[in-house]
């Protein structure tokens, strides 16, 4: 295998490039039953695309959802489900001058190594263009996950650069183009990337995914850890250079006193484990978050060689965001919610006839706090 899959008995390969004809997914294990129609997918695609904002690429792509099988009369069969979204928007002279450049801080050189040849349009396989197909078999699993048990999977930009948010509202992360929950600071935000864009450079940001509703007992003891495929899950995508688990990184500087959760008849007293112990969910609110890079794609000249070693300057023409971060949340959100549904298939083939187990400790309070 290729590397193109991931999942156990949910398996979701992708496949396309940039710029092709077309992007694709299969999504293998899906149950049978479930209602779904191309109309499904249009709120995350759209979520998720560029051009919505000038604070992003301005490649538009229609992304119209184009269902190949798995699906008759509105319903899941239980077969593969291939996906199709046929690229519209593609401008491959872009790329023309950096067919035989190594861009700095892109796949260039690492795929050239590896392949011996790529493709240059775009960043070929290495695009962000092939994360829509991560969010359309996301939208599978999120619409399972809710009606089968209850979760809801929502992600948020915590961080742009220097910049935090001053205060927590889940409800305005869907009202701005920045997914950010405190709207008092959009005027900031905006500010800032346009004095980024217009400098010609780029920042890196964070994005935060939690996920409510999740059982206890989903994960495995060992190799198949829930927080390590949620960590493999998240480190996959385009630009993401680190990933934290509930507190993350700032548990090394907490005591044990401070950082263990303890249960209490009505329910944990923290959650600085994100609601994973032992790789096994506990019930509470499971919280993970992912560093984005800033782009490399600039048009301030950079340092670099080409394909027969000579010394060159690279600057990068075309579309691109000045922070990939920004539309980030829903790909977050779909690989852990793919992660989530193929940890609860794998649960109910093993200990579907456990049943639930006493005594069951309730979330923490305060649980609508992050």
């Amino acid at each position: 295998m290729a590397s193109n899959s991931f999942g156990t008995l949910l398996t979701v390969t992708t496949f396309g490039e940039s710029h092709g004809p077309a992007i694709g997914c299969v999504v293998d294990g899906c149950p049978p039953g479930l209602e779904l129609a191309p109309e499904e997918f249009r709120h995350d695609l759209e979520r998720r695309a560029t051009g919505r904002s000038r604070h992003t690429s301005q490649r538009r792509e229609a992304d119209e959802i184009e269902i190949l099988s798995g699906v008759y009369q509105g319903r899941t069969t239980g077969t593969p489900i291939a996906l199709l979204i046929r690229n519209t928007d593609a401008r491959s002279k872009d790329y023309g001058n950096i067919a035989e450049q190594f861009r700095p801080g892109h796949a260039d050189y690492s795929y050239w190594q590896k392949y011996g040849h790529r493709d240059p349009r775009g960043g070929g396989r290495s695009s962000a263009r092939e994360t829509t197909m991560r969010v359309a078999a996301g939208v599978i699993a999120k619409k399972w996950l809710a009606q089968r048990f209850g979760v809801v999977v929502r992600g948020y930009v915590s961080q742009i650069g220097t910049i935090v948010p001053a205060g927590f509202d889940l409800d305005a992360v869907e009202t701005n183009p920045f997914f950010w929950p405190h709207a008092a600071q959009l005027d900031e935000l905006e500010q800032y990337m346009d004095a980024l864009r217009k400098s010609g450079d780029s920042v890196g940001a964070r994005v935060e995914v939690i996920a409510d509703g999740v059982p206890p007992g989903w994960g495995e003891p060992i190799y198949g850890k829930l927080d390590g495929e949620l960590a493999a899950a998240l480190m996959s995508i385009n630009a993401v250079k680190g990933v934290e688990i509930g507190d993350g990184f700032a548990s090394v500087a907490s005591k044990g006193t401070e950082h263990r959760d303890e249960l209490l008849p009505d329910g944990f007293a923290s959650n600085h484990a994100g609601g994973i112990l032992g790789g096994i969910s506990t019930g509470q609110r499971l919280r993970c978050s992912a560093a984005f890079k800033p782009t490399s794609s600039l048009r301030l000249p950079g340092r670099s060689l080409d394909i027969r070693g000579n010394e060159i300057e690279v600057v990068t023409t075309g579309r691109h965001d000045p922070c990939v971060g920004i539309r980030a949340a829903p790909i977050c959100e779909a690989m852990v919610a793919l992660v989530l549904m193929d940890q609860a298939l794998r649960h109910r083939a093993q200990c579907g006839d456990v049943g639930e187990v006493t005594p069951r400790v309730p979330a923490q309070a305060g649980q609508g706090d992050v």
